[in-house]
């Protein structure tokens, strides 16, 4: 009986973090990180050792081409690493344990890109109807022209005010002002 209630423990143990990793992978979502991916960092995450991919294709019954594409998706975004042991030939993975690291660099990838991108597109969108304002004689074009020149010019303002909040993020200075919890 003693045995069975042990069991039973375990399995319960088992389901509790399950859901939690769910929830991990339901909030990784927010960051455009696909729920199997964030399952498997979730494994990842409460694993006692470093895994293989042969190991996470068995704790999530996915394709060993899924874990690695997972994998090198994590790694990418810094969540994950590759560790070596003595003895295992194989590649090992472990998560990144401190997640203010991993928050800022993810978000960091995330939003320079499409915020560089964005500065770009202003800048461009500027320049083609600044062309288009000397080549028209169309007073209410101008006007036109002219006032949205200027909102381009505070977009342009936003995103270069977020490509800095991007840099004290990706710099750690962010914690001066919000240190993390201990």
């Amino acid at each position: 009986m003693p045995e069975e209630n042990e069991a039973k423990n375990w399995e319960k143990y088992d389901e509790t973090i399950q859901r939690f990793i769910q929830v991990i992978a339901k909030n990784m979502n927010l960051y455009g990180i696909t729920p199997s991916v964030g399952r498997l960092y979730g494994v990842l995450y409460f694993a006692d050792q470093p895994m293989t991919l042969d190991d996470m294709r068995e704790a999530l019954v996915m394709s060993k081409t899924s874990m690695s594409t997972g994998v090198r998706a994590l790694s990418e975004m810094r969540m994950v690493e590759s560790t070596f042991k003595k003895g295992i030939r194989k590649d090992l993975y472990e998560s990144e344990e401190d997640w203010y690291k991993s928050f800022t660099s993810l978000f960091g990838n995330r939003w320079r890109q499409q915020t560089e991108t964005n500065i770009e597109e202003a800048e461009e969108t500027i320049a083609a109807l600044s062309e288009q304002w000397g080549e028209t004689e169309d007073e209410e074009l101008k006007v036109k022209i002219e006032d949205d020149v200027e909102r381009l010019h505070y977009a342009k303002d936003y995103y270069e005010w977020l490509m800095r909040f991007i840099n004290v993020m990706e710099s750690g200075e962010i914690f001066k002002y919000i240190p993390k919890n201990k």
